[in-house]
């Protein structure tokens, strides 16, 4: 099976439909984070550029089928204009009258933008109905919502059914980056994984564990590890429902030859807005009043030195909470590590991504991915209903 790209599309001078993925956070009605609008940017002038008439559709949020005016695309609309520095027509409607007024009136080049997909219950439910509404509005489809892409929406799926279809430049530099992992035959190959929950990054784990050399676990996941192995957590966030699945699955992954490498020091505090009271210690230094909010430093050293002898590094989810500066020094380190790293860095979608972007480090790593679920349920060998929709036999 190969993807359809937009090299295999005729799109001069038609219409095209172009499924982005701006779930961006907004603040004071404003776009806080563009990365996901500029990863699109090279797929939208490539459309520009041979011609096209360009109708952007992506979802913000979770309305559940409700229009909620503080989820409204206007100033996703707004940033994209600055980006592109030209116009984009934004219009309050998906598939009503003026949203096909919309799409009839651009012209070669232009770019419109419907509203939030998900403000009509029928997106999510991917109803046939609504999917041929939305394909009515073009001649050709083309889907660059990786981070969409796990969920078979009506936009990410059921309008391939009427239209010719095919992937962005994002969604194939994202397909390329994660097969080149499932398929990885470079080594070391070190998986650093992170985040709150044991249970999202388990098929992760066992679907890897088979290629990996390295397996670091840092996060509130490897407070679950730590329990499971009889270390105080205290506080911390833990599933305690996932500890004995947790101690089989260390035991599984090791007999394979694996090196797991769980934190060694960890800074902790009585609660998350204690930072005043937060401190390092060894992991047999945690007491019964302490939450685990961070990797320690003697933790990022021992990742690092796994790290720097890397060929292949992928990196999901960060090592503490992130977005409290006295439980960031962690992802920092991890960060530039893998920043620094001679081989070649896969960083998954959602806060690992964010916080290689706030530091300033997205240039140096190969591959940062847009996807959040997506990108993990790639990495676990799943297949993906928006990407499925795009492959045609090899002929």
């Amino acid at each position: 099976m190969r993807l359809r790209t937009l090299r295999d599309l005729e799109v001069e001078g038609k219409r095209v439909l172009t499924r982005v993925d701006y779930n961006v956070p907004l603040e004071d009605g404003r776009v806080a984070d563009d990365t996901r609008i500029r990863a699109t940017l090279p797929t939208l002038a490539a459309l520009r550029e041979r011609g096209a008439r360009v109708i952007l559709c992506s979802h913000l949020g979770r309305p559940k089928g409700q229009v909620r005016e503080e989820l409204r695309l206007a100033p996703v609309a707004g940033r994209l204009a600055e980006l592109l520095g030209a116009p984009v027509r934004y219009v309050r409607d998906i598939v009503g009258a003026e949203a096909r007024a919309m799409a009839e009136a651009l012209e070669p080049g232009e770019v419109g933008l419907l509203e939030n997909l998900r403000f009509d219950p029928r997106e999510e439910q991917n109803d046939p109905g609504f999917a041929r509404e939305l394909a009515s509005l073009a001649e050709c489809y083309v889907n660059d919502a990786f981070g969409a892409a796990h969920r078979a929406h009506a936009s990410t799926a059921g309008v391939t059914a009427f239209l010719p279809s095919a992937a962005g430049l994002l969604m194939e530099r994202e397909i390329q980056a994660l097969t080149r992992v499932l398929e990885a035959d470079e080594h070391p190959f070190v998986l650093i994984l992170g985040g709150a929950k044991v249970s999202d990054k388990i098929g992760v784990i066992e679907n890897l564990s088979q290629r990996v050399d390295a397996l670091l676990l840092g996060g509130g996941m490897a407070n679950t590890f730590l329990k499971a192995l009889g270390y105080e957590v205290g506080r911390s966030l833990v599933e305690d429902d996932r500890l004995d699945e947790a101690k089989r699955l260390l035991s599984r992954v090791e007999k394979r030859g694996v090196q797991v490498v769980l934190p060694v020091d960890v800074v902790v505090a009585p609660a998350l807005e204690a930072v005043d009271r937060a401190r390092k210690v060894l992991v047999s230094e945690v007491t019964p009043a302490d939450a685990i909010f961070d990797i320690g430093p003697l933790t990022v050293a021992r990742f690092a030195e796994v790290i720097g002898g890397a060929a292949l590094v992928v990196w999901n989810g960060p090592m503490g909470v992130f977005e409290v500066p006295a439980f960031r020094e962690g992802t920092r380190g991890i960060a530039q590590a893998v920043a620094a790293c001679a081989g070649f860095t896969v960083v998954g979608g959602g806060d690992s991504a964010a916080a290689v972007g706030e530091l300033g480090l997205t240039d140096r790593i190969d591959h940062v991915s847009t996807g959040g679920g997506a990108t993990l349920e790639f990495l676990e060998g799943k297949e993906l209903p928006g990407v499925r929709v795009l492959m045609e036999a090899e002929e």
